[in-house]
């Protein structure tokens, strides 16, 4: 199992007390485009995916995450 898919067997059991970076870090893993050119969101990009803007404010709220998530599942998941 990769340290990816490690991340997020965690994030699906416990969706709480997560921080941007961490979605950042996974997305860049995963081939996912992030971006926050001066707002107060992050918009994550995937052609197959598609996008999904989460606030960056800490800590970020579990529905964020299972968002996040599910943007992965459509990717196929980590490889």
């Amino acid at each position: 199992m990769s340290n990816a898919a490690k991340i997020i067997a965690r994030m699906r059991n416990n969706p709480r007390d997560w921080r941007i970076e961490d979605l950042k870090v996974l997305a860049d893993r995963l081939g996912v485009d992030h971006d926050q050119s001066g707002t107060s969101h992050v918009v994550f990009r995937h052609p197959k995916a598609g996008r999904l803007s989460v606030p960056a404010h800490r800590p970020i709220k579990p529905v964020y995450i299972r968002l996040f998530l599910e943007l992965i599942d459509r990717l196929g998941g980590p490889e």
